[in-house]
């Protein structure tokens, strides 16, 4: 058995976010591993323990998203891959897809691919199904859990959350999956498992090394800017509250909103 887990690092959901005049964008906060993806990262170790093998964690990105990559080792992945290339600057979920798609082929044993719902970044997931597209794998968004997987027999059921309720779904393995945070209660590092992690060497792969070409952008990022000021006023009205209702109601009146 052998379970990828594909992960980055990302704004913490509580950091303020704002950009500069040179457009940059900036956060308050130091960023975080994406946090769809501790229960990504915890189901794969999970099924490690489970059915034994070996659970990598990978991530496409600069060097700071090496930090995901130590807290998967820490929380008990077995070996980390960071891809990277200078063509894969301002990369989009195409790119970033064929990228991991053909360092899991390199990879050459895979069962399963784990992914969180989605990035927080850019909240978006289309690179869920963009990586099963390209491997040429089942996909399986919005699991809530797996009800059954045997790596032997090559097959995984699943419970996905949907709008309408939920469904319960087969599948032929290798195949891709994005969890939800239903899944399970996320592991965190150990003391023991920040120093292992601190002291491991992560291969850097190219594309030269996967021996793809991830062509141009089919979308680019034009510009980033603060969001507008919002400005508010506020009139209260006096009187018994049957008298402001009635108030209430005459200035909606007068300003059109009903």
């Amino acid at each position: 058995m052998h379970v990828v887990v594909c992960t980055k690092v990302t704004p913490d959901t509580a950091a303020k976010v704002s950009v500069n005049d040179a457009g940059v964008v900036g956060w308050s906060e130091a960023p975080v591993i994406n946090p769809w993806d501790e229960y990504a990262v915890t189901e794969a170790v999970l099924l490690k323990g489970d059915h034994g093998g070996q659970a990598t964690v990978m991530t496409v990105g600069k060097q700071e998203h090496e930090e995901a990559l130590k807290q998967g080792l820490a929380i008990g992945c077995d070996q980390a891959i960071r891809v990277w290339d200078d063509a894969l600057e301002g990369h989009d979920n195409l790119q970033y897809s064929k990228a991991a798609a053909a360092a899991i082929e390199k990879l050459g044993d895979v069962d399963l691919v784990i992914f969180g719902k989605e990035f927080a970044d850019t909240q978006t997931d289309q690179y869920v199904y963009q990586v099963a597209r390209k491997l040429g794998w089942t996909s399986l968004g919005a699991v809530a859990k797996i009800l059954e997987i045997d790596f032997n027999a090559s097959t995984i059921k699943v419970e996905r959350l949907l709008e309408q309720g939920k469904a319960v779904v087969s599948a032929k393995l290798p195949a891709v999956i994005a969890v939800l945070k239903d899944i399970n209660e996320p592991k965190y590092p150990s003391f023991m498992g920040i120093r292992k992690a601190a002291k491991a060497e992560i291969p850097v792969w190219n594309l030269g090394e996967l021996g793809i070409d991830v062509g141009e952008p089919k979308t680019k990022v034009a510009q980033y800017k603060n969001l507008p000021v919002r400005g508010s006023q506020v009139q209260l009205f006096d009187g018994t509250p049957e008298e402001a209702a009635a108030k209430l109601a005459d200035k909606l009146i007068e300003e059109k909103v009903i």
